[in-house]
């Protein structure tokens, strides 16, 4: 997800970054949203990236509509090609801005948003913006990650200079990494009210998804848009050649484990009395 509000979108669309986020499902990626969803519900995801979420959402409220959103086009073709080969003729993709929606107050029954809250210069004026949007009744629902939570083995000192290397750009960048903490915080300031706050993990320790992870990681800490913010933050290009090298060496390992913590945020807004 990006944001035209913000001075840059931390991770990119590379293709490395898009590929990584096309693995995303709706049964990884938003589970504690799943019980609360109904056949024809309108649906909202912010920063919908390559649509895999989407579109899977998308199948569970069918016939409902749901539209994603991105504020560039990159994303949105991957999605709508994904779409196409999903043989979904009804899901919309479409430019907009998560600080300043381009819908009618009261528009969704749900209003989503994953891994976006992290990247935006004010994550509190989003949510009141998805508070605006969703109909009495409605639903938010956030997921969020949190960049010093995440614990991994081997300990390589390459991927600790990994993580101080992002949350720096990304606090350049007017953003906060460590989002998933924030929620409840964010949800309160944003006027929301009893909020359901819960985490869930992504966990990675197996020989085929630790290699994935790691060579994935490795190609985005290669690309450009890293190595720039690398280098803004005071890195060399030996040190940003010394965190491709740690993701290589710990995505063989054949004792690698990798968790990654979220934060959760689900809400109903108040129905019509």
């Amino acid at each position: 997800m990006s944001q035209k509000l913000s001075s840059r979108y931390t991770h990119g669309h590379e293709q490395s970054t898009l590929a990584s986020h096309s693995v995303r499902t709706a049964a990884n990626s938003a589970a504690y949203l799943i019980p609360h969803l109904k056949p024809g519900m309108q649906i909202l995801d912010i920063g919908c990236g390559p649509g895999t979420i989407t579109l899977d959402l998308a199948a569970l409220v069918a016939p409902g509509k749901v539209t994603g959103i991105e504020n560039v086009e990159a994303p949105l073709n991957v999605a709508r090609a994904e779409a196409a080969a999903r043989a979904d003729t009804s899901t919309v993709f479409r430019l907009g801005d998560a600080l300043a929606l381009p819908f009618d107050n009261e528009s969704f029954d749900v209003v989503h948003a994953h891994q976006v809250l992290q990247h935006l210069t004010d994550p509190v004026i989003a949510l009141r913006e998805m508070k605006r949007v969703c109909k009495p009744g409605g639903w938010i629902a956030v997921r969020d990650a949190d960049y010093a939570a995440m614990s991994w083995y081997p300990e390589l000192s390459g991927l600790e200079l990994w993580r101080n290397t992002y949350r720096a750009a990304a606090r350049a960048n007017r953003a906060e990494p460590d989002a998933g903490r924030r929620l409840r915080a964010w949800a309160h300031a944003a006027g929301i009210h009893n909020p359901i706050i819960s985490a869930s993990v992504w966990n990675y320790a197996d020989t085929e998804i630790c290699r994935w992870w790691g060579d994935g990681q490795a190609s985005r800490c290669s690309g450009d848009i890293f190595s720039k913010q690398a280098k803004e933050q005071g890195l060399s290009d030996t040190d940003i050649a010394g965190i491709v090298s740690a993701w290589r060496q710990w995505g063989a390992e054949p004792d690698a484990w990798f968790c990654l913590i979220h934060g959760e945020l689900l809400a109903q807004m108040s129905p019509i009395a």
